[in-house]
């Protein structure tokens, strides 16, 4: 019973797969407070820069909208007025939506979330089940959330109090005040004012915004089990992998393991191709293919490579050239003469090279040797 239950815990963490197909579900971590924290620092900032703007179209409005000369009744023509005088206030409302507007993606978009799910918009029976609706209200998730409104009321509201507080000596004095000093001081404020509740629910997102991704994290967490399960999936089961590389054996000759077990080198590709290439000095003339395979038989020879203790190196480019270029018992292609010997003369060195902790060097393939997976030469 022990052992069942700690194979049922979910101790691990989730997967790149299993992010991925919860993303496409719709299960995207998202912030409300970070939302309304962006929505609110952009409608601060627009009206620091362009209120003035929309208060000086709109006195224009009401001031021509008030005058009234003989031209006007001589010409009525109340569509046309409207539409010069509306598109003059509209102006910089469009402003303030299109900023809303960036603001309302931007939130996702800083979380990693932006992008259209389908899935997400597909109908879900237990969307609409009243019991899931009372256990969201009255779960873990509704009392964290009855827990967050009560901080924000609490702390906007303290903000709130503490700017009328300040304000309140100016704000008695305004009544004395001439119109367009009173209207300066009333924009002021309300600017002010939202700048310092923006500032407020900045706060609340930045401790929204890791509870929400611990939240759904935990959600994500995996068994031990489905962590196999999913390995099983992506790679293959081990038990299948065996047996393709049994097959693959059972492809080589008998000469061709032998080859590769007497090879210099092996070069991979590193998933799809493998090369094995011999050069005794004094006895060969140039590098030769022992082997080469791709797919089942690739692996076969890397399999062959380490049991025999073969060095294997990854040069994707080289070994997909000389992979279409060369037979096995032929020499390699004398345009790859000096990417080989760079090679070759690493191999030599392995030894004296790891303890000194040199990297494998890099070799420059001719662009007349250089080809795609599917054999097709690259520009």
């Amino acid at each position: 019973m022990a052992e069942t239950s700690d194979r049922d815990q979910k101790t691990e963490q989730p997967t790149a797969k299993k992010r991925a197909d919860a993303a496409r579900e719709g299960n995207v971590l998202m912030s409300r407070e970070l939302a309304t924290a962006l929505m609110m620092l952009a409608g601060a900032g627009w009206l620091f820069a362009a209120g003035g703007w929309l208060v000086q179209s709109a006195g224009e409005l009401v001031r021509r909208g008030l005058t009234l000369d003989a031209g006007d009744v001589a010409h009525f023509a109340p569509g046309e007025a409207l539409a010069r005088n509306g598109f003059e206030i509209l102006l910089p409302l469009a402003s303030l939506f299109a900023l809303a507007l960036v603001a309302s993606f931007a939130g996702p978009a800083m979380l990693g979330s932006l992008g259209w799910r389908g899935k997400a918009m597909e109908f879900k029976g237990n969307r609409i089940n009243p019991l899931n609706g009372i256990k969201r209200i009255f779960g873990l998730q509704g009392v964290i959330e009855l827990v967050k409104s009560i901080a924000k009321v609490l702390l906007l509201g303290t903000i709130g109090y503490l700017l009328i507080a300040r304000s309140l000596p100016a704000i008695m004095t305004m009544a004395s005040s001439d119109l367009n000093a009173a209207l300066g001081l009333a924009g002021r404020s309300l600017g002010h004012a939202m700048l310092a509740l923006a500032g407020g629910l900045v706060v609340i997102a930045l401790i929204d915004v890791p509870a929400q991704w611990f939240q759904r994290n935990k959600k994500l967490m995996m068994t031990k089990q489905e962590v196999k399960d999913e390995m099983r999936q992506s790679d293959g089961a081990p038990e299948l992998k065996q047996q393709q590389r049994q097959r693959a054996h059972e492809i080589l000759s008998g000469s061709a393991r032998k080859a590769v077990s007497e090879a210099t080198v092996i070069l991979t590709n590193p998933t799809h191709f493998s090369v094995a290439l011999r050069y005794r000095p004094g006895v060969d003339a140039a590098p030769v293919v022992v082997a080469r395979g791709r797919g089942d038989v690739a692996l076969a020879i890397r399999e062959l490579a380490r049991s025999a203790s073969v060095p294997m190196l990854e040069y994707p480019q080289l070994t997909r050239a000389i992979y279409f270029t060369a037979r096995a018992g032929r020499m390699i292609p004398e345009e790859l003469f000096v990417a080989v010997a760079t090679v070759l003369a690493f191999v030599f060195q392995l030894e004296r090279a790891a303890a000194e902790g040199r990297a494998q060097p890099a070799v420059d393939v001719p662009t007349s040797h250089r080809f795609d997976a599917d054999g097709r030469r690259q520009d």
